[in-house]
């Protein structure tokens, strides 16, 4: 039996191990008991039993191949790395760069390698731009370039004739989760606002566009995108598709920050237009009181912000949301109420003395 076990194990390479969504992989990973499990990030990390970390600049062919160049072992690349850039087409040379470098250094040393999965978002939708249809499919026309998404895609598209391995593309709405010191973090960015609104004896005012407030929207749950993704890229009838992985309902915020509101103990007063990243940027000095005070967890103020990302979804005046209908269609059933999703992530932050 001994054998056939070992024949069976799967050796997963999660790149972008430390943010929101390669985090709450390697922890879902870390219940199957048929993984073992490689980290990559540019931080690296703490090795466990179950998860070995490699620090690497995937930006550097020569350091992700000196890195990488000899995990044999591996049969499943996650890719979730990403780097920010101030305009839409400096994005594309960085997070082409580092997949290209991956692929590069695994593909001729792995001969098991089975899948790659790749994350993308509802930028290949143009989501981002502004209005767009909705619900978006997987099956909608790309948009005008620059959009590194739609060239991720196309080069493993171009590169997976004639290999062994299969790729996948997930398309999730804002995901949240715990990460700390990431630039995409909804839940967290609410849950230091609503703490620091709190502090300063303030109500809870929704800071985006006027129409922002009463658009619909989706979110995906970190967890269930990790279950998703797995799920991905170990059904074979999910061989060189995308799916749309949402929780499964809509919202308003307009309904839903009220409800935020009460979990923190606040009032809510009228919206209020303002960018985050403007007002908060004087903050440093009341969270290092707050953790002090409190006695939460010595996290730096950078490690907890994520002001912009907030700034930019809170502008959203539009509906923003998508089909996932083709992820049940082909098997994946799991759906998580996106209320109950914030309330239990706050929690988390709570036992984590993340917030007060």
């Amino acid at each position: 039996m001994k054998p056939e076990k070992n024949l069976s194990r799967k050796t997963a390479l999660v790149i972008g191990a430390n943010g929101v969504i390669g985090g709450n992989l390697i922890q879902h990973l870390m219940t199957l008991p048929e993984w073992d499990i490689i980290g990559v990030s540019r931080r690296g990390g703490e090795d466990t039993p179950q998860v070995r970390y490699v620090a690497a600049d995937l930006l550097s062919e020569e350091d992700t191949r000196d890195k990488l160049g000899k995990l044999t072992e591996v049969t499943h690349i996650f890719y979730a790395a990403y780097q920010d850039r101030p305009t839409w087409a400096e994005l594309v040379p960085p997070n082409l760069a580092m997949l290209v470098n991956v692929v590069n250094a695994i593909e001729p040393i792995a001969p098991k390698l089975q899948h790659i999965s790749l994350m993308q978002g509802y930028k290949v939708y143009g989501a981002h731009l502004g209005p767009f249809k909705t619900p978006a499919r997987e099956t909608d026309a790309h948009h005008m370039p620059p959009e590194f998404n739609v060239d991720q895609q196309q080069f493993l598209e171009q590169r997976q004739p004639g290999s062994k391995w299969t790729w996948s593309a997930l398309r999730p709405s804002v995901v949240c989760g715990f990460a700390l010191g990431n630039p995409m973090n909804l839940a967290m960015v609410i849950a230091i606002y609503a703490s620091m609104s709190k502090e300063l004896g303030l109500p809870l005012r929704f800071p985006g566009k006027p129409g922002a407030y009463h658009s619909l929207l989706e979110m995906t749950d970190a967890g269930l995108l990790a279950r998703a993704t797995v799920w991905a890229a170990t059904d074979e009838r999910c061989a060189n598709q995308a799916f749309n992985i949402t929780n499964g309902d809509l919202f308003r915020w307009n309904e839903l920050w009220p409800k935020i509101a009460a979990f923190f103990e606040l009032e809510t007063a009228p919206p209020l237009p303002m960018s985050l990243d403007v007002v908060m940027a004087d903050k440093e000095t009341l969270w290092k009181t707050m953790v002090e005070k409190y006695d939460l967890a010595d996290n730096s103020f950078q490690d907890v912000s994520s002001w912009r990302f907030g700034d930019f979804v809170f502008s959203w005046d539009y509906d923003f949301f998508a089909d996932g209908t083709k992820a049940r269609r082909f098997g994946f059933h799991d759906f998580i109420d996106t209320e109950k999703m914030f309330m239990d992530i706050f929690e988390d932050f709570r036992k984590r003395k993340v917030i007060p």
